[in-house]
């Protein structure tokens, strides 16, 4: 199966418009003491029990804003990428139809396993690996995190991706996985540095460093790069291509050890593709979707933002591979 699952089959959208998925106050104790200071303790991001409890949390809410295309219904429980994602795709389905998604079909999450990391410091957060009923026999890929322990669990993150590609996580004895910190540095690319890497990648196939071999070759790497080259010689539409990195606050990368010593990489891009017509001719007419995000008149030009979350393996020797990604339409202009 491909691992570039986008919104379109999830969700039905067209997949060049959104591509996007479709899809408790924290008390621990240390030898019976309830802990304090967690900012400086080394403590499990929560609980395996509220770690169920959040994940339900979230698809009770993410069902009833598509059902009612609001995003206030899911807005307390969405952040980062998966929140800017979300909250376009409802507002241009509120927009072509304002009483409701007529098409809705609640999101089932089943057979949900938690890897929860133990470390100091806020954020505390956790990844929720679940099975879905859209999307076909793909795994889904949350990632919770909060700010201090009478926030929300929000989730950040959301990639699909073949159940073959997750990695083994290792654990301590307790059961707790390990988080990998930004700055880390005995892996390829420290993940606090994956997000500018993929952009320059994207723009001229070399790395952060001058070189080509930080990413593998795959669907988000090499065959995505070949598709804008292809799409940007269209005869009377020129389309140039701005990717930048997005790391600072609920967009921050986050990582956990691997068994093979790496990480499994969660980070953050933005996207730009602007279309230019040749004079006398003017831009295709979007879709409705991207038409309801669109602001300004489209004659010469269009410029679409797009927000992706992905996920990568980052090992400590070799390339990087981008196991999923999931993109949305966040706003257009006309010109």
């Amino acid at each position: 199966m491909s691992r570039d699952v986008g919104l379109r089959k999830v969700r039905g959208f067209d997949r060049s418009a959104l591509i996007a998925a479709s899809v408790t106050a924290l008390s621990l104790t240390a030898s019976g003491c309830v802990v304090v200071h967690g900012e400086r303790e080394v403590l499990p991001a929560t609980t395996r029990a509220e770690a169920a409890q959040a994940l339900q949390e979230f698809t009770t809410a993410y069902n009833k804003a598509d059902k009612a295309y609001d995003s206030s219904l899911d807005a307390e429980y969405t952040t980062g990428a998966l929140g800017d994602i979300d909250k376009a795709r409802l507002t241009a389905g509120k927009a072509n139809n304002p009483d409701g998604n007529p098409g809705h079909s609640p999101l089932k999450l089943t057979d949900a396993k938690f890897t929860i990391p133990k470390k100091a410091g806020w954020p505390r957060w956790f990844l929720a690996d679940a099975a879905g009923n859209k999307g076909g026999d793909v795994r889904w890929l949350l990632v919770f995190t909060r700010n201090g322990l009478d926030e929300t669990w929000e989730a950040a993150y959301l990639t699909l991706v073949a159940p073959d590609d997750i990695p083994e996580f290792p654990l301590d004895k307790d059961g707790w996985a390990e988080a990998v910190p930004a700055n880390a540095t005995d892996l390829a690319v420290p993940p606090g540095e994956l997000s500018a890497h993929y952009a320059t990648y994207l723009k001229d196939g070399e790395d952060g460093k001058g070189g080509g071999a930080t990413f593998a070759e795959g669907p988000h790497t090499s065959a995505w790069r070949a598709l804008r080259t292809k799409q940007s010689a269209r005869p009377g539409l020129a389309t140039q291509y701005i990717d930048e990195p997005l790391t600072n606050g609920d967009y921050a990368p986050l990582a956990l050890r691997t068994e093979d010593g790496g990480a499994l990489v969660f980070f953050t891009t933005r996207h730009y593709e602007k279309q230019t017509a040749a004079d006398g001719a003017s831009v295709p007419t979007p879709n409705k979707e991207v038409l309801a995000l669109t602001t300004g008149e489209i004659r010469q030009t269009l410029t679409m933002e797009f927000v992706s979350n992905e996920v990568a393996l980052d090992p400590g020797d070799g390339q990087v591979e981008i196991l999923g990604r999931i993109q949305g339409l966040t706003s257009a202009k006309g010109e």
